[in-house]
């Protein structure tokens, strides 16, 4: 009796890290973008419990296939990753008994790929560029090796993966519009681009005349720019994700690794906020795109972005005087 009681009591505190992911602060930049008639709004997605809004996609991707079947006790979950989503999904396959290998490249920040070995994940790292200058097709390609070596090993492919973005419309679009009265500019970074789809698509829905700006790094080919070497991770790609649909894109910007490491820098010495690259990366798209935005007469315009991890990933890179200066270098 006494045990069915407290199984029917509800608790003041979450069963598990798992129940902290989402619900993710909005913050007016006001200090960095002091403008009286524009309102910049980040959504920190870095205060997720693994640090990143990755979390959101593998929290939904596993309990989607836990509850569909297609996820067993028994699999092997397999993804390529640049860092976030592999400390993600190494966190919940911690929590639900399941084995975790990420295929990661060069790139990977130091600090990440310690945080995936001590979440207990196995790493497989790509050492060969691919012919756009890259790792991520060689980095699938491992992955493919590897669903043919690891009994009942799953892919989760966020690149071509509906849950991805589903899970940013269910959770990260669906709390902006429950905060916000009103929104005409959404500003996200694109990789896999779950995030923008999703989280514009719910936007959307409440805010019918959103314009979605794109940030892309330059060398990235999702919006057919020339490939070329990047140096920061997490933002662009060597593929086109087959989860994007350009034509929900009104305008795309390119951000290079230095404008990336300015914006991360000017973010904290203005906001206080220690976020990673692509947060950097779009704090420098809204420094090229409010000289060209016309403004409401009656109210401010209002830019929400996302600001997607933190920054203590991103030591030994953005926040790294000797790193910063060679890449400085190269743009001079």
């Amino acid at each position: 009796m006494l045990q069915s009681q407290a199984t029917l009591q509800t608790y003041p505190f979450k069963q598990s890290v798992i129940e902290c992911i989402g619900d993710t602060p909005l913050v007016h930049l006001g200090r960095l973008f002091p403008q009286l008639d524009v309102e910049v709004i980040a959504k920190l997605e870095y205060m997720n419990p693994g640090g990143s809004m990755k979390d959101r996609p593998a929290r939904y991707i596993i309990e989607q296939g836990l509850k569909k079947g297609t996820i067993q006790p028994n699999t092997h979950i397999v993804e390529s990753t640049s860092g976030n989503l592999g400390i993600a999904l190494a966190m919940m396959g911690r929590l639900y008994g399941l084995a975790v290998t990420c295929v990661v490249d060069p790139k990977i920040s130091s600090t990440n790929l310690k945080i995936i070995r001590q979440m207990g994940a196995n790493i497989e790292m790509v050492t060969e560029p691919d012919e756009k200058g890259g790792y991520l097709i060689t980095r699938i390609q491992r992955v493919h090796q590897l669903l043919e070596k690891i009994p009942n090993s799953m892919w989760v492919n966020q690149y071509a993966n509906d849950d991805n973005w589903r899970a940013h419309y269910e959770g990260t679009g669906s709390e902006i519009v429950d905060q916000l009265d009103y929104a005409d500019i959404l500003v996200a970074g694109v990789s896999t681009s779950g995030s923008i789809m999703g989280t514009s698509r719910r936007m959307k829905e409440k805010f019918p005349n959103l314009q979605v700006v794109a940030v892309d790094a330059l060398g990235s080919i999702i919006f057919d720019g020339p490939p070329a070497s990047r140096d920061l991770p997490g933002i662009g790609a060597s593929r086109v994700p087959e989860i994007l649909n350009r034509n929900e894109i009104d305008r795309v910007i390119h951000v290079n690794d230095r404008d990336s490491a300015d914006g991360c820098r000017d973010l904290l010495m203005y906001e206080g906020i220690f976020a990673g690259g692509s947060s950097g990366s779009v704090v420098s798209a809204i420094k090229t795109l409010l000289p060209q935005l016309p403004r409401p007469l009656d109210r401010p315009l209002r830019i929400v972005v996302l600001l997607p991890d933190r920054g203590d990933r991103y030591m030994d890179l953005v926040y790294d005087d000797d790193w910063y200066a060679t890449i400085a270098s190269k743009y001079e």
